[in-house]
């Protein structure tokens, strides 16, 4: 029941499976989910689903959050409502908030063409942006989401787009030849966690790079093994003391599992990977402001000086619990720090 090594234990997922059969909720689940505002829009002959959640405040500061793999917009149904109505009922605490889902993934459309990689998919959340009035807006992610925030950071740095300002929990970073030469403490843990990753991490993202097709004949085919794709990476990943359900109910891993399920968009979704795994790294240095809440679950942990030279880092928290999932695990952790890194730029 315990024993994760080879991956998630068969008990755990008859158990977990069962229960999403006989006793899992979707209709009220889906009710709940359906309190956001949410829209499709065409970019580019792509269908591109959207949550747009629009502060009471008029004045509040547009911001766009991007989801990653295996993510999707439920991960932030427990900080739209804090970022929009803030409790402390100030304008300058507020939020428009829009999340995307991205192309391939959840009620977005499945790209039928190569090219939806993550440089275009920053050009079309400036398009989305654009067509929703927003001529000054802030960027947030994580995962696949921290890349295409990345990319939106650099559009803007060179003045191609209105981005002012982005928000990683995923910072990319790697070391410098000095570092490797005389790490700190700081880089030799994640030097081990890094050699650990590539031991004994990258399976999925090997397979989902170059043979997606193959692999989502699979995935599309049996609900219990999307469920078992998706949530033995919410073990691996998320700040759980060795068991996802410390994280997440087991309702919201569910609610996950089932946006992939119910638009079958495992081999889709996957694609991303094949697209822009080997290239999205590159790029030139975001000058825009950048914060970065470094979160101690992470799946990569690379310090700030690993990260300094891609970023103009100007806020950096260490967090003191929670992990890939951000806005998913530690939802007032997250919105409290988005809210006085954006401070800073409004």
């Amino acid at each position: 029941m315990d024993d994760w090594s080879q991956g998630i234990p068969l008990a755990y997922t008859r158990e977990l499976a069962d229960y999403w059969a006989n006793e899992y909720d979707w209709r009220s689940r889906e009710a709940a989910l359906n309190r956001f505002d949410q829209f499709v829009t065409d970019i580019d002959g792509l269908d591109i689903h959207f949550i747009h959640q629009r502060s009471p405040h008029e004045d509040a500061f547009p911001l766009v959050i991007t989801h990653g793999w295996p993510g999707s917009i439920v991960e932030f149904h427990k900080v739209i409502e804090p970022l929009t109505n803030p409790a402390s009922g100030r304008a300058e605490d507020a939020f428009h908030v829009v999340c995307p889902s991205l192309p391939g993934y959840g009620f977005s459309g499945k790209p039928s063409r190569t090219g939806w990689g993550v440089e275009k998919i920053a050009e079309a959340w400036e398009t989305l942006m654009q067509r929703l009035g927003y001529n000054r807006y802030g960027a947030q992610g994580g995962d696949w989401g921290a890349a295409v925030t990345t990319q939106l950071g650099r559009n803007g740095s060179s003045g191609g787009n209105h981005c002012a300002a982005i928000h990683l929990n995923m910072p990319i970073g790697a070391p410098s030849a000095e570092s490797l030469k005389n790490p700190t403490e700081e880089e030799k843990a994640a030097m081990a966690g890094l050699a650990n990753h590539r031991k004994w991490g990258i399976g999925y993202s090997t397979q989902q790079s170059t043979r997606p097709q193959t692999l989502g004949y699979g995935l599309s085919d049996s609900p219990t093994g999307q469920l078992a794709w998706i949530v033995e990476k919410f073990w691996a990943w998320s700040d759980c003391d060795g068991h996802p359900e410390n994280a997440l109910t087991r309702d919201e891993l569910l609610d996950n599992v089932m946006v992939y399920w119910v638009t079958g968009t495992a081999t889709s979704s996957a694609r991303l990977y094949w697209e822009s795994f080997r290239v999205w790294r590159g790029g030139d240095r975001v000058e825009l402001p950048t914060g970065v809440a470094a979160f101690p679950g992470e799946l990569l942990k690379p310090p700030r000086s690993w990260c300094e030279p891609n970023y103009n880092i100007t806020r950096w928290t260490a967090m003191p619990r929670g992990g890939h999932f951000a806005a998913f695990e530690q939802p007032e952790l997250f919105v409290d720090d988005v809210r006085a890194f954006f401070a800073t730029v409004r």
